[in-house]
């Protein structure tokens, strides 16, 4: 038993998330970690108020309110409340349309933008207080960060996201926290979670949107499991560790790398939620040492001199952002730029950024731009800490035949080398001004950020709504 915590180690991980859940009193959570807490909420409200923006935000609020049962839940902004389970779907979405949200290094998995979601929606239903949510955010962080890192990289390689798998089960634990289960209701939750778990790759393909719905599917996954199980529902007992359960179905053939000793370790001692990395860059996370190295190089080099590139990242990355090489010689679509390793590096070393300009069409369909993609390749990079950190190199030949290389073996958002809360602050307040004006953004961000004294956190935060 965890003396700290009364939470005991020998029983099934979903019982031990369970006891977790009930047990966690809010002044129990260090005041450091609750104040990183409302920043990452901070972050991913802010993102989701910029995507609002985007065409890819109003098609999907549209099909949602032709289903009906508009509801009171706000929608980030956007002029719209759903009703908590559809407010789920689409917060989720927005919070992951610029694939700029938080991510847990090692568990590969974006999490805010699942568990702010349903946190904000169950505390609709429930009625619960702000320091309430955030508790219940934490939570969600924590297993989430728990279930994706034991399974060390595996969901990938099977072509699982792991957002949408892992933070199905993690919100349902959030969820029966914020609806007052008891920790046997908690439990048949993530049983019921478990049949409703998805998240495909296959959107690497073409760029498709189905990727940013995967966090928002999730959310109301675990929101409508969690009040399945309250009503009395019969789950699926063994969740993780059963025969056709989670690890052995999503990990598949990797199921050797999952340690299962992993899964519920430090429960309210170790804090995940200092170890989860907000985003400098709004592609995908596998690709930001190299970027960073890209970055270093752009003012020592003459693009038009450049002969070839090589960029280097964890062999273990290479289904996600380096193959089909044709493809990542030639996005057509802001989804298909942010998963091209040799796309991102060309831009960052022709223009000394990556940022979303990077990612409008007018740029990367440049054809001078394009053919400095053309000469990037792709190589392994043994001996790194993946998946605790995501570093790169990248090496160019010139046409003299002179070469200036650069290597970032941890990237900046990894817990070693972590943004400060200053700066999430200021990404924030650039991504929000997309989508508000001076005096709205600085009133969303007192909301959030004051969350934790919030009588009713959902009317504190309806400012995000437009």
């Amino acid at each position: 038993m965890n003396i700290q915590t009364g939470i005991r180690t020998d029983i099934p991980p979903a019982d031990a998330f369970a006891a977790f859940a009930v047990r966690l009193a809010h002044d129990a959570v260090p005041d450091e970690v609750r104040t990183r807490a409302v920043h990452h909420m901070l972050d991913a409200a802010g993102i989701a108020v910029a995507s609002a923006q985007y065409p890819f935000a109003a098609p999907v609020l549209a099909g949602l309110q032709a289903l009906g049962d508009r509801g009171h839940v706000p929608v980030f902004g956007m002029d719209a409340n759903l009703s908590p389970r559809d407010a789920a779907i689409m917060n989720g979405y927005l919070g992951h349309g610029l694939d700029y949200d938080d991510t847990h290094i090692s568990a590969m998995t974006h999490a805010t933008v699942v568990i702010l979601p349903v946190c904000l929606s169950a505390a609709a239903l429930a009625g619960a207080s702000g320091r309430e949510m955030v508790t219940a955010y934490i939570i969600g962080i924590e297993a989430a960060a728990r279930i994706g890192t034991c399974a060390k990289s595996a969901f990938h390689q099977i072509g699982y996201h792991p957002t949408g798998i892992v933070g199905t089960m993690a919100a349902s634990i959030a969820a029966g926290r914020l609806l007052g289960l008891s920790a046997e209701q908690i439990a048949m939750a993530q049983g019921i979670a478990l049949s409703q778990a998805s998240g495909s790759m296959q959107f690497l393909e073409t760029g498709a949107w189905t990727k940013r719905f995967h966090p928002g599917w999730a959310a109301q996954s675990g929101l409508v499991a969690a009040s399945l199980a309250k009503a009395g529902m019969v789950g699926a007992e063994e969740p993780y560790e059963g025969r056709f359960g989670f690890f052995n179905l999503f990990a598949g053939t990797h199921r050797d790398w999952v340690d299962m000793g992993e899964l519920t370790e430090g429960l309210g001692t170790r804090w995940e939620m200092m170890d989860t990395g907000i985003k400098p860059f709004p592609t995908c996370h596998l690709t930001h040492g190299a970027i960073d190295a890209a970055l270093s190089l752009h003012n020592q080099l003459d693009p038009s001199q450049i002969v070839s590139i090589t960029a280097r990242v964890p062999h273990q990355a290479n289904p996600v952002v380096c193959d089909p090489i044709e493809k990542k010689h030639k996005p057509t679509s802001d989804y298909e730029a942010k998963f091209s390793l040799h796309y991102l590096v060309a831009a960052a070393l022709m223009r000394g950024r990556l940022t979303l300009d990077e990612l409008e069409p007018e740029v990367f369909t440049d054809p001078a731009l394009l053919a400095l993609t053309a000469k990037v390749q792709h190589a392994d990079m043994p001996g790194t800490a993946f998946p605790e950190v995501y570093p790169g190199g990248v090496t160019v030949t010139m046409d003299d035949g002179s070469t200036v290389s650069a290597e970032e073996p941890v990237n900046r958002g990894a817990a070693d080398r972590p943004l400060s809360n200053a700066e999430i602050v200021a990404k924030y307040r650039h991504n929000a001004a997309i989508g508000a004006g001076p005096e709205k953004v600085a009133a969303m961000e007192a909301a959030m950020l004051g969350l934790n004294d919030a009588a009713d956190p959902v009317e504190a935060l309806r400012v995000f709504s437009a």
